[in-house]
């Protein structure tokens, strides 16, 4: 296998995710499967198999797949992905105790991906953490709105933020 070879199966599933056409993603998904088994310690063909299996709505069969690249050392943009595309389908398929764990390794890891920190509030509010999910996006709306009303009140609402629990009283 070649990397240009990867490369072509994986613009093929973009095109398949984008179509939302699932006869595109089973096509893929049997590629790389078969990649799989011909490289079972690639961490960017397990990374791709986990990814083809959450774009097909099969997100719990996905989960080993992204665990397993991530114990053979993915990387880069594509750690960046997995720690997002694992942390949300935990997340979704109700293991809040593991999508926090992972979101909060992709917000220390990724700290600009504000994606991540979002998909972490979403998480953090599934596990009952809801002054810190609150927190988290306010803090995200904050510092990317355009909003004149929004800014401002900008230091009002960002004080707040800080303690979201204070009152006068």
């Amino acid at each position: 296998m070649t990397r240009n070879e990867l490369s072509k199966i994986i613009k093929r599933r973009e095109e398949g995710r984008a179509k939302q056409d699932q006869e595109i993603l089973s096509e893929v998904r049997e590629q790389l499967l078969a990649l799989l088994s011909d490289y079972p310690d690639d961490a960017e063909i397990n990374y791709q198999t986990g990814i083809v299996h959450d774009n097909s709505g099969l997100g719990l069969e996905a989960i080993p797949y992204y665990e397993r690249s991530l114990k053979l050392g993915l990387s880069g943009p594509d750690l960046e992905r997995c720690l997002m595309g694992l942390g949300s389908t935990y997340r979704y398929w109700g293991y809040y105790k593991e999508a926090v764990e992972t979101l909060r390794r992709g917000v220390r890891e990724f700290p600009e991906n504000r994606a991540i920190q979002v998909f972490l509030a979403m998480a953090l509010y599934n596990s009952q953490n809801y002054k810190e999910s609150v927190e988290l996006l306010i803090t995200n709306l904050m510092e990317t709105t355009s909003d004149e009303k929004l800014h401002y009140f900008k230091r009002g609402i960002m004080a707040y933020n800080e303690d979201l629990d204070e009152t006068a009283g």
